[in-house]
């Protein structure tokens, strides 16, 4: 008999009992759907999670003062950023100095995040303005009062987004400096992250709910400095290449600039921090927690399999007779052995197929409710469908098996 036949003898006896089909099946359908809902949004979550912190400047070398063993001398000064911008392969270098404060407008209060930079930041953080403009470098060597507001912060205390011109004051340690908003940058610049919806929801998560108002602006490094009263030093600096690929040692040449300008090469008072090293462990993080979650759902895939024999075993019971004519005509016990193993891998890849489907309907759901891209691979499909039709293997040799080695007398002898 040919392969063609037995594919044609496992559809009629799959219709033939298609409710009992169909409940055998429901283990093969669940496990699939499972597996590929699973892999799917969460290889769309890994990466949509690992683009936003690339495009929030994750592509980026920071180096940073051991404050535990480090001089007053030691720590990176204006002139030190500027020099390491002359290296051969730095594009951007900025220091982050980061504040806390109080915020007022003329209709609200709260607290208020400030991040001191250089207009260099923009471009570290990939981050553009929807209104508005950055600060120039002449802003920032004035250390003018003036600031860009991401757009969930400008919603959060103006309750709008198109804020350019309009005034807040910070105070910091009874310092109070009025700033002029003159860019409200997007989310890639927020501390929150996110679009304004959702950074809205993250700040108000911060105060449990309260009416309490919180927001997030940039400054020129410089004016951090003078309101908090300090010289011209900074703990860290953040610099980009012009290559990503030579980060590492761009990241290496500006230390060893830092060192000698400071003459310190005998103390080790920097770090330096690749923090695409960080995309890399949070990368393998969620792919074995994903691996994981998938290898949990594929159980039902097992419990699949037990039903698809005892199905099979229940089906050679009730065709012992028709065994029992085919091997008294000559056929033999591979033939028979074929026939229903081929059934049972038609079982479970119809299971495997309906529950491809199914699973890629659910990812598509709930990538559409987390909002976050879908990406279904071939390779995860073929996984899913060639483990389905494995099982089919597996589990039907032992029922194929027993059908082909009944001897024709005693299959002819049962009703």
């Amino acid at each position: 008999m040919n392969i063609k036949e037995n594919i044609r003898i496992a559809i009629f006896s799959i219709r033939t009992n298609l409710m009992r089909s169909l409940l055998t099946m429901l283990g093969i359908i669940i496990g699939v759907s499972s597996v590929i809902a699973i892999v799917t949004v969460g290889n769309g979550g890994r990466d949509y999670i690992i683009g936003l912190i690339r495009d929030m400047g994750a592509s980026a070398i920071n180096i940073t003062v051991d404050s535990s063993v480090a001089e007053p001398t030691d720590y990176i000064t204006s002139a030190d950023i500027a020099a390491i911008k002359q290296l051969d392969g730095v594009d951007y270098a900025s220091p982050i100095v980061m504040g806390m404060g109080a915020i007022a407008t003329e209709t609200e209060s709260g607290i208020g995040i400030t991040l001191g930079a250089t207009p260099d930041a923009q471009k570290i953080m990939k981050t553009d303005c929807l209104y508005g403009r950055f600060f120039t470098e002449e802003e920032y060597a004035s250390a003018k009062p003036v600031a860009v507001i991401d757009n969930g912060s400008a919603l959060m205390v103006f309750g709008r987004e198109d804020v350019v011109g309009e005034t807040i004051k910070y105070t910091y340690n009874e310092v109070t400096v009025s700033l002029k908003i003159i860019g409200v940058g997007d989310n890639g610049m927020s501390m929150f992250g996110g679009n304004s919806d959702s950074a809205m929801e993250s700040m108000s998560a911060l105060t449990g709910g309260s009416s309490v108002k919180y927001c997030s602006v940039m400054i020129p490094a410089s004016l951090s400095l003078e309101i908090v009263g300090a010289d011209d030093r900074y703990e860290s600096v953040y610099i980009t290449a012009n290559d990503e690929n030579q980060l590492e040692s761009a990241g290496n040449a500006a230390q060893n600039l830092i060192k000698a300008r400071h003459n310190n090469f005998e103390r080790d008072c920097y770090t330096v921090v690749n923090m695409a090293t960080y995309i890399d462990l949070l990368d393998s993080v969620i792919h074995i927690f994903t691996i994981f979650i998938a290898a949990v759902s594929a159980i039902s895939l097992i419990v699949g399999g037990i039903g698809v024999m005892n199905i099979m075993l229940v089906s050679i019971t009730e065709r012992t007779r028709e065994i029992g004519i085919r091997k008294a005509l000559g056929a033999k016990t591979g033939t028979i052995m074929f026939q229903f193993l081929t059934e049972s891998i038609i079982l479970c890849m119809i299971g495997g197929i309906i529950g491809l489907i199914l699973g890629v309907v659910g990812a598509i759901f709930v990538s559409h409710i987390m909002n976050v891209p879908l990406q279904v691979k071939l390779s995860t499909v073929a996984l899913a469908v060639g483990f389905s039709s494995a099982i089919g293997i597996i589990f039907g040799v032992y029922p194929a098996r027993r059908a082909a080695l009944m001897p024709p007398i005693e299959a002819l002898r049962r009703d």
